[in-house]
């Protein structure tokens, strides 16, 4: 072969090669880069009607728990948008270290299942809390993990509007009210599910008093605690009275049972056999926080035992791609 046709071949060669390197590397996150872009110039989140979760970590592979919080969460709002917010990306939605991941496909293939890289400034932006957030010393917080998430997602709710959910909460059906907190007992409501129109005065006024009152070396004080003492306060009572749910001005406060229909202490229930439905039956979610503490093991109970049921009922994906071998 002359020399002078050499020289296109090896350009060729040396093209295909990195293009085909680059195609192994970036190809699981070149769909979710484009679906980004494409809906951020649109306007993604549409006012009122978002369900919201965040991974406020660098964490980039969530748990099946996490994982089927959201799924189940996209079946039982499928004419709405989920949005899962992953500090571990970044705005051009590439990651900080290569590997496998099997959530963020499973994820992705849901239809109305939206990844969003979470920047805590534009969370923060317009808010009480950027000011905040802009002084905090991180590493000299003891909690920031929780006290960042916490932040986050009151930001975030009173930004777009929606209902928030922590990761360990599985839907069972739709929430009705566009204003609600959920209380965990007679003396505690609840941070982990809450939802609110767009710029709701009252999640201005918590966001506020995290601010005033800020001390992250005390757990728990920027929330739950925080939402607890405002709607107190809000309401003019000292506690949360029966097992019905209650109005204060707009905002409908849901009885335990919604959303914590057993006690910490009871977490055993969960592992009895047969089928769960009586016990949850006016439950519009549940918190499976506590049971996976308490039991590591509990992913490989058979299906006599509820926590599975849970995750073939209301997450099948999950349970078929992450849970089942």
């Amino acid at each position: 072969m002359k020399p002078w046709m050499q020289y296109p071949l090896l350009l060729f060669f040396i093209f295909t090669c990195s293009a085909l390197y680059w195609m192994n590397m970036k190809s699981p996150w070149t769909l979710n880069s484009f679906f980004y872009q494409l809906l951020a110039v649109k306007g993604i989140i549409e006012p009122d009607i978002g369900i919201f979760f965040a991974e406020t970590t660098e964490k980039l592979e969530p748990s099946s728990l996490v994982v089927c919080a959201i799924e189940s969460a996209a079946r039982t709002y499928s004419n709405r948008s989920v949005y899962f917010f992953m500090k571990g990306f970044t705005k051009d939605m590439t990651i900080h270290k290569s590997s496998f991941y099997k959530a963020i496909p499973l994820l992705s293939s849901i239809e109305n299942v939206h990844i969003i890289p979470l920047n805590f400034e534009e969370i923060f932006k317009d808010t009480p809390l950027l000011p905040w957030y802009q002084k905090v010393i991180t590493h000299k917080e003891h909690f920031w993990a929780h006290v960042s998430a916490e932040a986050c997602k009151l930001a975030m709710v009173w930004k777009y509007g929606g209902i928030y959910m922590d990761t360990d909460i599985i839907s069972m059906k739709p929430i009705p009210e566009n204003n609600f907190l959920a209380t965990e007992s007679a003396q505690d409501c609840s941070s982990g599910v809450f939802g609110f129109q767009q710029s709701h005065q009252f999640l201005w006024d918590c966001m506020e008093d995290y601010v005033m009152n800020y001390d992250g070396a005390i757990w728990g004080r920027q929330s739950p605690h925080l939402i607890t003492r405002m709607i107190l306060k809000l309401c003019h009572i000292s506690s949360f009275q029966g097992l019905e749910d209650s109005i204060c001005n707009d905002i409908s406060i849901l009885y335990p049972q919604q959303f914590y229909p057993l006690q910490y202490h009871e977490w055993e229930k969960y592992l009895e056999a047969g089928e769960p439905s009586a016990t949850f039956a006016d439950s519009y979610a549940i918190s499976l926080l506590n049971i996976f503490n308490k039991s590591s093991n509990v992913m490989t109970k058979r299906s006599h035992e509820a926590i599975p049921n849970f995750f073939i009922k209301r997450c099948p994906m999950t349970y078929e791609a992450m849970v089942k071998n």
